[in-house]
């Protein structure tokens, strides 16, 4: 590495020295160190792994074994690391295995990223002599890919030769930002009662038709508008027909873009349209329930590396979604049978903790930028004492209920306030004023869920005065709590709207002090901040 350190030093030295004859006056220090930071990435990642292909021979080996997703690989010489990525060769597709067991001094046991089908005992596998490298960058935005980063959109290849390798370690502890920083997301049921915070992780509980797909692309598309951010969304052990709507709701809502900018001619002799994706925030990666476990447990680790290159070398605030968490566990779960590892009482991999934890642990703030996520979680028959979600809930910051009872009465986004719950509601983090908002917001909701239980007992005859202003302050707030998506525009015919969080607060803080007790429940229906509402000229 001492060409990377001369290398560096000089250019350290040309800034100095332009900066002192006044060539750069402009050109910061910031970026004098980024620069050197470029470079020494180049040469330690690009150069010298090219050197030491050229001069260090990568081992060959090749298929002695097949059992489903694990195949057995011999080595005559130097084995490869535990994570390393193997290519097998005269495969009809490009199958790639990912060392998972060193079973003696020269076999290893790897788990397929593909269909095992066609291979057959005694083909030749290459060590690739680093783990699985997928691209990155803002050339993958719009895209939809695999495990491996190979686009399955139709649109042709990603068109950069950046990759990273998805095993990294997590930020340093002094890399990391500890001060909370709260997101405002312009959805009002969410800053108020289950705010974000940069880097913090919010698990997402709902199931199909409750509005998750739409409640997703909101967010996709509000943190875009007010923070310039990028997003990736990873489909981990999902159905095909949802990622695929997903694709296509993104590109008709505005989310990801793509045009038409030209035509080549592949290599049958076939001309295909050449594809632009200028405009597009979000990158899909997709490892979907028909997958091998091996790809369904590396999915995540790929979207999550796109992430990282975003918030460290973009410096981008990065929302990160996985749908769906238990699905990563799951296949974990798979994985180690296949390895013959002994599972634990309930079935999972004695490794559970520890696997999830290296995914939650890379999903950080630092200096450079953050990652937030939002991860969809399945409760296996709703039993929240599951080993899979336990160990999920030790990592989230805030859940978030969709609940089918909001939706069924026409509450959008269908969100349970009752139900969901957040750490961040903290007077020290989120302010004494949205503190103090939020807390009288669910006392009233929960006095008048108690009150509805009165109410089919006994009737209403037997509500005092006070108990009936409850009512009418709480129904106020669960039509308050709605509003009109961006997303949801072309179904609603209403425009959508991004609400501040001081206009959030103010609107709920009138409602529970009783200065709207006079304008009737069905004007805060869909409305974005108090201001908007009109007194009506009778009031009934």
């Amino acid at each position: 590495m001492f060409g990377v350190q001369r290398s560096t030093s000089n250019l350290s030295l040309l800034f100095s020295k332009l900066t002192k004859r006044n060539f750069l006056p402009l050109f910061s220090v910031y970026f004098q160190k980024r620069a050197i930071q470029n470079l020494e990435y180049y040469f330690s990642n690009k150069r010298w792994k090219s050197f030491n292909k050229t001069n260090e021979k990568l081992s060959e080996g090749y298929v002695s074994q097949i059992m489903g997703s694990v195949v057995d690989v011999k080595f005559e010489g130097k084995l490869p690391e535990l994570l390393n990525a193997l290519e097998v060769k005269g495969h009809q597709n490009k199958l790639v295995l990912e060392v998972a067991q060193h079973l003696s001094d020269n076999s290893v046991r790897a788990i397929a990223m593909d269909v095992t089908e066609g291979l057959s005992r005694g083909q030749k596998v290459i060590d690739t002599g680093s783990a699985i490298c997928v691209p990155v960058g803002e050339a993958t935005l719009g895209r939809m890919v695999n495990v491996m980063g190979n686009a399955i959109d139709g649109c042709g290849d990603i068109n950069t030769k950046i990759r990273r390798p998805i095993h990294r370690a997590a930020p340093e502890y002094m890399e990391q930002v500890m001060e909370p920083s709260l997101i405002v997301t312009g959805i009002k049921a969410i800053d108020l009662l289950t705010p974000f915070i940069k880097g913090g992780k919010i698990g997402l509980f709902g199931g199909a038709g409750v509005g998750k797909t739409v409640l997703i692309m909101e967010l996709i598309n509000n943190i875009a508008k007010k923070y310039g951010g990028y997003s990736v969304y990873t489909g981990v052990g999902e159905r095909i027909r949802e990622g695929y709507d997903l694709y296509n709701e993104m590109l008709a809502n505005g989310v990801n873009k793509k045009s038409v900018i030209g035509s080549r001619v592949d290599s049958k002799h076939k001309r295909q349209p050449i594809y632009d994706f200028l405009g597009s925030k979000t990158a899909l990666v997709y490892g979907q329930m028909n997958e091998t476990p091996g790809a369904r447990a590396r999915v995540a680790l790929t979207g999550l590396t796109m992430a990282e290159y975003f918030r460290d070398s973009m410096l981008q605030d990065v929302l990160f979604f996985i749908d769906n968490i238990y699905r990563f566990t799951q296949a974990g779960s798979e994985v180690s049978a296949l390895l013959g590892l002994l599972p634990t009482e309930v079935g999972y991999q004695p490794t559970l903790a520890t696997d999830l934890g290296k995914l939650q642990e890379r999903i950080t703030t630092t200096k450079n930028g953050s990652i937030t996520s939002i991860q969809a979680l399945y409760v296996p028959s709703d039993d929240i004492n599951d080993p899979a979600p336990v160990a999920a809930f030790t990592h989230l910051d805030s859940t978030i209920v969709l609940s089918r009872k909001m939706s069924e009465i026409g509450i959008f986004p269908s969100i349970d306030p009752l139900e969901s719950r957040s750490k961040v509601l903290d007077q020290n983090i989120i302010g004494e004023e949205h503190y103090k908002t939020s807390t009288r917001v669910l006392s009233i909701l929960q006095k008048y869920k108690q009150l509805q239980n009165k109410i089919a007992t006994k009737g209403t005859d037997v509500l005092s005065e006070e108990e009936r202003l409850i009512i009418s302050r709480a129904r106020k707030v669960q039509k308050f709590l709605t509003q009109p998506f961006f997303m949801s525009e072309a179904f609603t015919g209403k425009p959508g709207v991004f609400v501040n969080l001081n206009d959030t607060i103010k609107g709920f803080n009138a409602i529970v002090n009783g200065e709207m007790d006079s304008f009737p429940e069905t004007l805060f229906y869909m409305k974005g901040n108090i201001d908007s509402l009109e007194k009506p000229d009778s009031i009934y």
